[in-house]
């Protein structure tokens, strides 16, 4: 089987997510990933007030149907109860709770709560994009917190957290105490503050606390971006599992067994060194395969202007130019007698016959149906497929057309 992929950011490129987390993502890797906690400065001016501004928070909040558990309220590390904020109404004809109330948000906020925005990038696209940029760059499913906090307060006490961690701050200021990594030489705590466009990398378990400054007239805004890293753990797991299929271990333990130790241990020693030579013959470049298949095809879908393109009036002529959509995946692999073409959030099943089509598809940025001559003679299958291609979201119709 052979595959190709593109489009996937690679760690050192130039406007990566990484590199605009840590400003050198290969020397982040080599030096810092898993080992250390770090602060790193803005990388340009712009920082990630992209991501999140305050009225961002205060459409999402007041404008838009959020409901508990998308978001909820803290104070003093600890979590106010959710009728202090949210309100019951009716949708159509069915009840529905735990909307935001934004009054009484904004009341709580004034008093010194921080809001947390929970699963940020299931719903504001802008952080959509980097969370998928940053999972194709890893290769670890991430997730994103947003935490806004009025001058003067703290909204969780020193604690850790079950991964790894980039904090970047969107808007305002923050003081961060930073304790040693669990893999770090033992040292004293970091006290930091940092401003707009800076970044907190911490590895799984780095004790933290964040506080935003009194002196502060603003409240601040940040981003915690969690990366769930895999262990190897799983993985040998995973492995493991294939031995389920090993005759020998159905076997029954005999009977009596507790009545002789020594026998059963020489036994299970006997066992083990057959899985042991089983395991060792375990199809590795399948199931990495198959893990790699797993990860490109579930990450969120980026598919912003798919409903509009669904009743597009005018169609999609052999002319009419297409562009890549950003962060898309195109990972072209030959199965059997057909094609497996992974796009991120799914997996597309196509005749093999295509495959000079689709790896020609996986190298460009722009598109007609015309460019596709050289490797589909027929214009209207030629058609046929960049429709498809445009109905999955790996393209958009260019609007100059």
């Amino acid at each position: 089987m052979t595959s190709t992929t593109v489009r996937i950011p690679e760690a050192g490129r130039a406007g990566g997510a990484l590199t605009r987390c840590t400003g050198d993502a290969n020397a982040f890797l080599r030096d810092t990933w898993g080992r250390r906690a770090t602060v790193h400065g803005s990388v340009d001016a712009q920082g990630f007030s992209d991501l999140l501004t305050l009225d961002d928070v205060d459409r999402l909040l007041s404008s838009t149907f959020l409901r508990t558990p998308t978001f909820r309220l803290v104070k003093a590390g600890e979590t106010i109860p959710e009728p202090s904020y949210t309100r019951s109404g009716r949708t159509g004809s069915k009840p529905v709770s735990g909307m935001a109330d934004p009054a009484r948000i904004a009341e709580l906020f004034r008093g010194g709560a921080t809001i947390v925005l929970q699963g940020l990038h299931r719903y504001h696209e802008p952080v959509t994009r980097l969370c998928r940029d940053l999972e194709l760059e890893l290769g670890h499913p991430c997730q994103v917190n947003a935490y806004i906090t009025p001058p003067g307060t703290q909204g969780l006490e020193l604690h850790v957290d079950p991964h790894d961690v980039f904090v970047l701050q969107a808007f305002g200021r923050k003081s961060w105490e930073i304790h040693a990594a669990p893999n770090e030489a033992e040292r004293q705590p970091i006290h930091a503050e940092i401003g707009a466009g800076d970044c907190v990398y911490m590895p799984t378990g780095t004790s933290h606390a964040a506080s935003t400054p009194a002196a502060v007239s603003g409240p601040s805004g940040h981003l915690t971006v969690g990366v769930h890293v895999t262990p190897w753990r799983d993985v040998v797991a995973h492995a493991i599992q294939g031995l389920e299929a090993t005759p020998s271990l159905d076997d029954p333990v005999p009977a009596g067994w507790t009545h002789d130790p020594d026998a059963f241990a020489t036994e299970l020693a006997s066992r083990l060194r057959s899985a042991s030579e089983a395991l060792g013959s375990v199809n590795v470049e399948g199931l990495a395969r198959a893990r790699r298949d797993r990860f490109l095809s579930t990450r969120s879908p980026l598919l912003r202007g798919a409903i509009a393109a669904a009743i597009e009036t005018e169609p999609i002529g052999s002319a009419t130019r297409l562009v890549r959509r950003g962060g898309t995946v195109c990972d072209v692999r030959v199965a059997g007698d057909g094609l497996v073409v992974l796009l991120g959030d799914r997996r597309l099943h196509m005749p093999g016959w295509l495959e000079p089509a689709m790896r020609q598809i996986a190298d460009v940025e722009t598109l007609t149906a015309d460019d596709l001559s050289d490797s589909i003679a027929d214009p209207a299958s030629r058609l046929v497929l960049v429709r498809r291609l445009v109905r999955e979201g790996l393209f958009l119709v260019d609007d100059g057309r």
